[in-house]
């Protein structure tokens, strides 16, 4: 808990208690005096919860990301095992699909480069 809502609370509670004074005794300058505690004490509260949001989103966002590094070594090996054992159940259709992939990567290295179309000097 931080201490934003810490003192935010006291402020609200002393503001209202302030404000129910005035009220008792009726003053006006004291409810007013009162009713601003309460209400800046309200907002102090309130920035220490978001404070606290703030914080525990990060800390949930760490942790995802750790348990996601985590795993990540057991998805890849996972995936591994998959293709091993589809090129050992699929041999020519795996061979296939290798050699077109090498002709689209042979296709797109062996373009020739795109030149800028020659412009018109105008000499006189």
């Amino acid at each position: 808990m931080d201490q934003d809502r810490i003192a935010g609370s006291a402020k609200e509670f002393a503001g209202r208690v302030e404000g129910g004074v005035g009220e008792m005794v009726g003053d006006a300058k004291t409810q007013a005096s009162g009713a601003a505690r309460e209400a800046a004490g309200t907002v102090q509260n309130m920035y220490g919860q978001a404070k606290d949001a703030v914080r525990e989103a990060g800390e949930t966002a760490a942790n995802y990301a750790n348990d996601a590094y985590q795993a990540g070594g057991d998805t890849l090996r996972d995936g591994t095992q998959a293709i091993a054992r589809r090129v050992q159940d699929n041999p020519l259709g795996s061979l296939l699909i290798a050699g077109a992939v090498g002709f689209a990567l042979a296709l797109m290295m062996s373009r020739p480069s795109r030149r800028p179309p020659s412009r018109w000097r105008y000499y006189g």
